[in-house]
């Protein structure tokens, strides 16, 4: 019998469009010989509906499929109830969240599947939550010796009472350019490129529009190098790197999936010392973190010393038409049906070996 999979996408985060592409892409590749789709949109009200028709999950409106509101309830086995009636419609075996962003992979989704009792594509509650948080992954990156590019952190309510304070901080310990993110973000949502104080001072109420914790980077004159990872915790998989050639001043939003302009190199051409190094850190980074099923791990290699710096971790990378991490797997010779297949069984093997856990 084929087994029934929940495709969760959508979600309240700035990356919500992003979201439904990658929804979409997946939808069109899964093995349906083996499998078949449950697809539940998350609106940005954050309210659940499902079954969405494949073909209309990159375009879907909110306002046409209220009357299929659902309710999985957060107990074993994987039903999908009826929010109107409370109706069984289905009953699924696996899930595949591919909800970007806050609520989707920072590991508030991932605690809600595992009170659901069912196997589901990527990391963990810790590993999602560490993965997102910037600043919480640099510090713990630090103290396993990752060479990163230096890096301060600071709070919106520091920005709202004292921001001369914020901004003197910045400068005393970074040299312009500086980037400023939100640390709890992905698909370059809210990050800005600051060159003198007053740019500085805008990237920061940008980025504070996005997350209470905001991370001020070091700008490095690098190439943007991105790494696919594929395994729980043995036989861990790196495909060979990609580069990114951003269309933009840097790799923002608008470079990733607006502007023609940017390009990407699969695989990337580097010298084989350097792959293997890049390749090393990468399965270094995925295992601190306690990271499985899957992650994109991205660096920044010094164009004159080729010096390796740690970008970030993505423990739910993008499956757009775009995206980095499926298209690298392709190149080295795992298509995209075959690498859903894989998915979905590391999501099991995780399953089946927590349910080995001691409940007494």
């Amino acid at each position: 019998m084929k087994k029934r999979v929940g495709l969760i996408f959508g979600g309240r985060s700035g990356e919500h469009e992003v979201s439904l592409k990658s929804a979409a892409t997946i939808a069109a590749s899964l093995d349906l010989e083996k499998f078949e789709i449950f697809p539940i949109f998350i609106s940005r009200a954050g309210k659940w509906y499902g079954p969405i028709e494949v073909e209309r999950i990159s375009q879907i409106k909110w306002e046409e499929v209220t009357d299929r509101e659902v309710i999985l309830p957060p107990r074993q086995g994987g039903e999908v109830l009826s929010a109107q009636d409370g109706h069984l419609i289905t009953t699924l075996d696996y899930v595949f969240p591919i909800v970007h962003g806050t609520n989707g992979e920072d590991g508030i989704l991932q605690g809600f599947l595992e009170m659901l009792g069912i196997p589901y594509v990527g990391a963990g509650v810790a590993g999602s939550a560490v993965g997102m948080d910037k600043l919480l992954m640099r510090e713990i990156l630090a103290y396993h010796q990752i060479p990163q590019t230096k890096f301060i952190g600071l709070r919106r309510h520091e920005l709202e009472q004292d921001l001369a304070d914020c901004l003197k901080r910045c400068e005393d310990a970074l040299a312009y350019p500086m980037f400023i993110k939100p640390a709890n973000g992905g698909s370059s949502v809210g990050i800005s490129k600051a060159v003198n104080k007053e740019e500085l001072s805008k990237a920061l109420a940008v980025a504070a529009r996005y997350d209470r914790k905001i991370i001020v980077e070091q700008g490095v004159n690098a190439r943007e190098i991105e790494l696919s990872v594929l395994g729980n915790w043995d036989n861990l998989q790196v495909a060979r790197p990609g580069e990114i050639i951003a269309g933009n001043d840097f790799y923002d939003y608008e470079a990733k999936y607006i502007s023609q302009e940017s390009v990407t190199k699969i695989p990337a051409d580097l010298e084989a010392e350097l792959v293997e190094k890049l390749q090393q850190q990468a399965l270094k980074v995925y295992e601190v973190l306690d990271c499985e099923g899957f992650a994109r791990v991205d660096f920044f290699v010094e164009k004159d010393t080729k010096e390796i710096y740690l970008n970030e971790i993505n423990t739910l990378p993008g499956f757009t038409s775009i995206s980095m991490y499926p298209k690298m797997w392709e190149a080295d010779g795992l298509p995209i049906q075959e690498l859903l297949t894989k998915l979905l069984d590391l999501a099991q093997q995780r399953f089946e070996d927590r349910q080995r856990m001691a409940v007494e």
